[in-house]
Formats: C-alpha cells, structure tokens, sequence
C-alpha cells in the first residue's frame, strides 16, 4: 500500500513507517428476495460473510466483497466478477435464484485500512491506529489509520484522549449518547403515524420518505402546510421542490446525482425521465 506522509508547512517533511492498504467493497440492488424485514448474514465457503439488507422498501441490497487496489481511481465501479461473486454468494440460500438482469443498482466504496501485514484483505483490522508526533509539549500531529465510519464516534473521543494533555481542560464526554440529527424518537413508527395523521390527505409515500430521510426533524420540513401542493412539483418517491430545495440550502447539493443518490436514494424509484 502507499507510504503516508505528513507535510505541515513551515515544518520539515516527515515520512512515517505506518501504512495503509486500500480495499474496494462493492455491492449490488436487487428487487427484494424476501419479504421479511430483517437483514441476513450468509456464509461463503472462503469464509467470509455476504448481507442481504432490506432496501428502499422494494429492493434488497447485497454486499460486500473485499479486493485490495493501489487508489482510489480502481474502485470507482463494481466489476463483473464481484457482481458475479455477490449473485453466487446470494444464490447459494435463495429459493428463487437472482442474475445479472436483476441488479437495478450498484456502488462501490474504498475502505483505507491500517495495514496489520495480513495479506488476506478480509483479514485486515478495521480499527483504527493513531500516531501521535510531538516535541516537548509544542503543537502535536496526530495521524490516524484506518478505522470505520461506525466506529468514528469512539474514533473521535480517543482522538481527543491523545491530544487532551496539549489543550485546556475538556469538558465530559457526551457523544456516545448523543443523537444524530433527526434520531431522537423513541419509537420510529409510532411517530411515522403520527406524521400521517397530522397531514391527513398527503400521499402516504410523500410523508413516509420524508420520514426516513428527516426522523424527527420532518416537521421542520413540512411546516405548517395545509396541502401537498405547497410542497411544490413531487417527483416521485415522496421527493418534492420543498425538500429539494432543502438539500442545496442546508445540505449542499450542487447536482442531481448529489440528491437522487447521496442524499436519497429517490434514484431507485424513477425512471430515467
């Protein structure tokens, strides 16, 4: 894997003996291969496990593999032997078989993780490894190494940890309850319902993707409107001009791509018009 390096300016370039080893994982959607609502690990003969996560209501998602690449330019796409991976993996357990015709979607991502020596890439740690430089109590570089995003919370207060003795005192630690933004309901369909009765007459599917894009911050979107034509043009999937607009103002989106997506995965729903 590349070497990493640290350039501060005004500092002498410093070059460190960790590495990190980029590994693609990609996956596909399909249309659901069941109707239950609950994810399923499987197990490969090469020892590791695929998912299959219920999607976007009508789909299942299926993932991941693990193909080691020099940069990021590599893992752009899914390959065809990794779909064809994926479609084997699932097709061991389904009763109905899925094929290539099936798959609506696929993407791709590149886990940097910290290189442990292990030359299997599904063996490699996913933790996180940090490299604190520092003289005598002057400004400190902290590098970090690998590590998850579902880990990035515990990441992020042992980061703090390492740095605490360079800063004034902190304060106590609260991110680990903390919610993110839009989660802080007790009971998610209870308070999808609640949602519908408030805006009785709205499209079922308008409220129910606004729902679980926003969580408890959709009334924040849908204010006080009396009827889903305040919302503006609905493209489908319970996406309208109103949360669009939304999405460029709070959440930067510059593209189509950046909402049908990132953002969403409205995308699913439609057709290319």
């Amino acid at each position: 894997g590349p070497w990493v390096s640290s350039v501060l300016t005004g500092l002498p370039h410093k070059t460190t003996g960790a590495k990190v080893r980029l590994v693609k994982g990609s996956h596909i959607v399909v249309p659901k291969v069941h109707s239950l609502g609950h994810a399923c690990l499987l197990q490969n003969p090469d020892k590791r496990v695929i998912f299959v996560i219920p999607f976007e209501g009508k789909w299942s998602l299926i993932g991941t593999t693990d193909v080691p690449v020099d940069t990021p330019e590599e893992a752009v796409d899914i390959t065809d032997k990794e779909t064809d991976y994926l479609i084997e993996a699932a097709n061991r357990f389904l009763a109905k078989p899925i094929s290539r015709a099936d798959v609506v979607w696929t993407f791709a991502g590149v886990r940097p993780l910290y290189d442990d020596g292990k030359s299997d890439p599904s063996s490699i740690t996913r933790d996180y490894t940090f490299e604190l430089d520092e003289e005598g109590g002057k400004a400190p570089v902290l590098s970090v190494y690998g590590g998850k995003l579902t880990t990035y919370r515990c990441l992020a207060e042992s980061a703090l940890d390492k740095l605490a003795p360079f800063l004034p005192p902190l304060g106590p630690k609260w991110t680990k309850e903390s919610h993110l933004p839009g989660g802080d309901m007790s009971n998610y369909n209870a308070f999808r319902d609640e949602m519908f009765d408030r805006y009785k007459g709205f499209p079922r599917d308008l409220l129910d993707g606004v729902v679980r894009r926003h969580g408890s911050r959709a009334p924040l979107l849908l204010g006080d409107i009396q009827k889903p034509e305040q919302l503006g043009r609905n493209f489908g999937a319970g996406l309208t001009e109103r949360e669009i607009e939304s999405f460029i103002a709070d959440e930067w989106a510059e593209t189509a791509e950046d909402i049908l997506w990132r953002r969403t995965k409205c995308g699913l729903h439609m057709d290319a018009a």
